[in-house]
């Protein structure tokens, strides 16, 4: 096994199916969940088991100790719900505890926020899916405790992290034998899988209470954390609408804030002005209007984007046409912005995506996050369990709608998508990876739209990314787009990096189950960056 080569250029065709598909980063996952639609189960159903599956087998990604959010499409209602696993800052956390910092440190505990996957996986289930939550994590419970293959890409992510993980509290279980495992090497993860089983048999009150919450209050507050055992018992998803806009003709959902689905929505109705389709989708001309549309989108998400509950955003106003025109009118053809300030509507936030779509129609798009990789890098001690960083998102400006504040969501870059064409199911995507999510949003959205490519086209097609979603950031062009515009784009006065082999990682990586509504037939991608691929049947 040592002397097999790992590296890998491949082409995928899309995958066609019609009883059911799911596409995921990871095939243990991907398959994880098609088990569970062919046991029965229904889009959310199988959902919850891929996004367990990927716990297990890409640890630094995502986890039951990080958030989740969800959309799900009803076929018999035709309506899209919006649930938000996200959890909130401990009560007592103040920015006084950060005195000195211009940030939340990234890998403190201070950056701890509630993890809201454990009630999220269980809303799902509750609300749309058919099955117990004991049904749908039994498969990553086996591979858990009895052990999985390490895949290529993730691994060498893991390889890369070994360093890392040396000085991470309590996260020798991911260390098997103190050392990062080898691209199919079998490991197991035992304190996870007793976990996950808690939750199975004992429900999200096996997370947030008990010695699961003592594991996590105790590790936190020798870290100096103030997470206590009300914080974690006190924790609830919430449900709300969806947000949208019309692109060519379809209806594109985002989830509202604190997630960034509005800066891909305003990019996308900021580019619905220009006819992006009359030229090449590599020609520096496209590229740097869509780039500015996604600059001028986050110049808003930067300002507004935060707990709805506790600071609004004007949502209504940001989406309107008018604004959209009164936005695009700043961009100019042949000269990059200096970073773009806000606007002022006028009234009237690594990570895995993974689509399922059932055979019934119903869609569930969803995604979970650590954050950063392998989150705060703080294991709660005995549990298996990594804590996300999220709280690394809020600011520490005074008066900022996201500053932080105790019991206070943050601005969220993780966001699942959702496209509907005359109130049927189009499609049900996401693309991966921080800041990069609303940028693959719009460059997905706009390669199926524009130019009629398919999903697995769409995923293949090289991307661009504004590499910290602000402004003024660095412009990253993936390899495969053509030197001539890179250098064209650097004379409009963009600052361009070009990217290519592992680096790519910036890019982020989707996945994406399109609908034809007539018979029913299911359209699958899966981003070729990752180890993953579309399940069907």
């Amino acid at each position: 096994m040592k002397t097999m080569s790992f590296d890998f250029q491949s082409r995928r065709s899309m995958v066609v199916a019609r009883r059911g598909m799911v596409a995921a980063s990871n095939p243990l996952a991907a398959q994880a969940g098609l088990n569970v639609l062919q046991q029965g189960g229904n889009a959310a159903d199988a959902a919850i088991a891929t996004a367990a599956m990927l716990n297990v087998t890409e640890p630094a990604s995502t986890g039951i100790g990080g958030d989740c959010f969800a959309l799900f499409f009803d076929a018999k209602t035709r309506q899209v719900t919006a649930l938000n696993g996200s959890g909130r800052a401990p009560a007592a956390l103040a920015l006084e505890h950060l005195r000195g910092f211009t940030d939340v440190p990234e890998r403190s505990a201070h950056a701890v926020t509630v993890p809201g996957a454990a009630a999220g996986w269980h809303d799902l289930l509750r609300r749309h899916g058919t099955m117990s939550l004991k049904d749908v994590l039994a498969e990553a419970i086996y591979h858990a405790r009895e052990g999985f293959p390490v895949h290529p890409v993730f691994g060498a992510s893991w390889q890369a992290s070994e360093g890392f993980l040396r000085n991470a509290p309590n996260a020798e279980e991911y260390l098997p034998g103190g050392r990062a495992p080898q691209v199919g090497q079998i490991v197991k993860l035992p304190g996870l899988a007793n976990t996950l089983q808690a939750v199975a048999e004992g429900g999200p009150e096996a997370f947030y209470t008990g010695p699961v919450a003592d594991a996590i209050v105790s590790t936190l507050q020798q870290l100096g954390g103030v997470m206590t055992h009300d914080d974690l018992k006190n924790h609830t998803s919430t449900w709300g609408e969806p947000i949208s806009v019309s692109y060519r003709g379809v209806v594109v959902y985002e989830h509202p804030p604190n997630g960034q689905g509005l800066a891909a929505l305003q990019a996308m109705n900021i580019a619905a002005g220009w006819d992006l389709s009359a030229q090449p989708w590599d020609s520096p001309e496209r590229l740097h209007l869509m780039v500015e549309a996604m600059r001028l989108a986050f110049a808003d998400a930067r300002r507004y984007i935060a707990d709805l509950h506790t600071d609004p955003a004007p949502v209504e106003a940001l989406l309107s046409p008018a604004y959209a025109a009164q936005r695009r009118a700043l961009v100019s053809a042949d000269q990059a912005m200096q970073p773009p300030s806000y606007g002022l509507p006028l009234g009237g936030s690594d990570t895995v995506y993974l689509s399922v779509v059932d055979g019934q129609g119903n869609a569930c798009s969803f995604i979970n996050s650590l954050y950063m990789g392998f989150g705060a890098g703080i294991v709660a001690k005995g549990t298996g369990v990594f804590l996300q960083n999220r709280g690394a998102c809020f600011t520490l400006e005074p008066g900022h709608p996201n500053v932080l504040a105790g019991g206070k969501r943050p601005y969220h870059t993780i966001i699942p998508g959702m496209a509907l064409k005359d109130g049927e199911l189009w499609a049900s995507f996401g693309v991966m990876g921080g800041f990069m999510q609303p940028q693959g949003h719009f460059q997905v959205m706009s390669a199926m739209l524009d130019d009629d490519l398919n999903p697995q086209e769409a995923l293949n097609r090289p991307r661009w990314c504004l590499v910290d979603g602000t402004g003024s950031s660095v412009l990253a062009l993936e390899e495969g787009i053509p030197v001539a515009t890179m250098a064209r784009l650097a004379e409009l006065g963009h600052t361009v990096r070009p990217v290519s082999g592992r680096a790519r990682g910036v890019f982020g990586d989707g996945q994406i189950i399109r609908r034809d509504a007539e018979s029913g037939v299911l359209f699958g991608g899966s981003d070729p960056r990752k180890d993953g691929l579309t399940a069907a049947f």
